[in-house]
């Protein structure tokens, strides 16, 4: 087999560029896409779905906020050459004291989300349908997410209201016990049952208004009771496989028991969902595309996708929170009340997810899964082709 990086050499893609080739390069629709060094990376690019299916976006969602600062999501998207993200958010990063603060924090965030899309001129992708007319148009879109079902507060009827306003994937769990829970937390020690009777009417409501249920920060044996319930593939968006720490100790011991066994991907893959491999304990783009690599082996090509964990904007920190250790940094390079710059460490933005980047998200993880050895067809599937048969699967049939 040919060295890979030699087969997708510049050389090589110029000298056969013919045809509908060189209609991609000169066709200003693709604009976008050619901001990088090879063209064959680029092509690769424009050519798929290109998702990222775990991305924080920070608004604030205490009404005193709104609308917080403008974001430039649009050009962080084109920049990624990522066509969409599932735009995620979470409402526990702060206590949850009075009832209904989940509900109310929920609310306004979506408002706020609203908002921006509006702004930078993007629209929800409902379906997949409406990701291949975006991706068509060279239009970058969003699915729409919530991380942890904290704002249901116990009411089944709040999923169909989530869905009214677009949400299409729901994460099940986060770091934090909703008021009414779901299911047992990974990171914490096992208190419910593993998934509760509420959690599987949840994922059941999901299945039939066709919304993607997402069981990242689930223990094992909350997955395997989801699994049981769902009618529909599932997604763990966000996470690695527990062979692969990367180089920093410490990072790995605080990020250990949130990666998975090669046990536990292979219950998610032969039920037929997708194991989405993030960003982190990867100190480079060439770590990274080797921890897809290891996933791949684990559980097939047709399982894997990418849920980077990552923020294609900046992050926002409410001016009335505290500037605890590990908490973002708000846009305007306060950290809670008293100020300190924004120092945003390395990993955090997807256009900045290591320190030696120098392109945008997409086509850096391109280029290095060609090195890795991964085909185009593979890399297709990887990028977003998985994804996109997941989703289709959990909306078909739903506008």
């Amino acid at each position: 087999m040919k060295n890979p990086k030699q087969f997708y050499s510049r050389r090589t893609f110029v000298a056969t560029m013919t045809g509908a080739g060189t209609a991609f390069m000169l066709n200003p629709l693709f604009a976008w896409a050619i901001d990088e060094p090879d063209p064959a990376v680029a092509a690769i690019v424009a050519s798929i779905i290109g998702v990222d299916t775990h991305n924080h976006i920070d608004v604030p969602n205490i009404a005193a906020e709104l609308p917080g600062p403008a974001i430039d999501l649009a050009g962080e998207m084109k920049k990624s050459g990522l066509s969409a993200i599932c735009m995620t958010f979470a409402v526990d990063y702060q206590p949850l004291i009075n009832p209904g603060d989940a509900y109310e924090r929920f609310k306004n965030a979506m408002t706020v989300m609203d908002k921006a899309l509006a702004t930078n001129n993007i629209k929800r992708s409902l379906n997949l349908a409406d990701l291949q007319a975006a991706h068509k148009k060279r239009q970058p879109t969003v699915i729409q997410s919530v991380e942890g079902g904290h704002f249901l507060e116990g009411k089944l009827e709040r999923v169909k209201e989530a869905y009214d306003r677009g949400l299409r994937q729901l994460g099940l769990l986060h770091d934090n016990d909703a008021s009414v829970p779901l299911g047992d937390i990974y990171t914490k020690t096992p208190q419910w049952g593993a998934l509760t009777a509420f959690g599987a009417d949840v994922i059941r409501e999901c299945n039939r208004l066709g919304i993607l249920v997402d069981l990242t920060h689930a223990s094992n044996d909350t997955v395997n009771a989801a699994l049981k319930v769902t009618t529909k593939p599932v997604v763990s968006s966000h996470t690695g496989l527990d062979t692969q720490l990367g180089g920093n100790a410490m990072m790995a011991k605080m990020m250990r028991p949130r990666l998975i066994s090669k046990e536990q991907a292979k219950i998610i893959a032969d039920a037929g969902g997708l194991i989405g491999v993030w960003t982190h304990l990867a100190d480079t783009p060439m770590d990274y595309a080797q921890n897809i690599r290891a996933m791949v082996d684990v559980i097939g090509v047709d399982h894997v996708c990418i849920g980077t964990d990552t923020k294609l904007t900046p992050s926002y920190r409410s001016p009335n929170a505290g500037s605890g250790p590990g908490g973002p940094p708000n846009n305007n390079g306060q950290n809670g009340p008293g100020g300190g710059q924004n120092r945003e460490r390395v990993g955090e933005r997807t256009n900045k997810a290591w320190a030696d980047q120098q392109t945008g998200f997409l086509y850096t993880v391109v280029d290095s899964l060609l090195k890795t050895g991964f085909t185009k067809e593979e890399i297709g599937k990887i990028g977003g082709g998985n994804f996109c048969r997941v989703f289709d699967a959990a909306t078909n049939g739903h506008k």
